[in-house]
């Protein structure tokens, strides 16, 4: 279930609330009852793994790495 942030617009009081997808959104403020908006910020996202970029889906194609010589 995802975490909605909400602000007051009369006393700037942030609330977060765990809805479903389906509930409603929250329309009033709990301390003054005054009208409650989600704010919307940015979402962090951490690719892991291969495949991400243009460099890391070679093809098979290519040469292989040189052998290190053994001095």
């Amino acid at each position: 279930m995802p975490t909605y942030e909400y602000e007051c617009q009369a006393c700037h009081e942030r609330v977060e609330a765990v809805q479903h997808f389906s509930d409603p959104a929250l329309t009033t403020c709990e301390l003054c009852g005054g009208e409650l908006r989600k704010v919307f910020s940015a979402v962090g996202i951490v690719f892991k793994g291969s495949g991400f970029y243009k460099n890391d889906s070679r093809s098979s194609t290519s040469k292989p790495a040189p052998a290190a010589s053994s001095d």
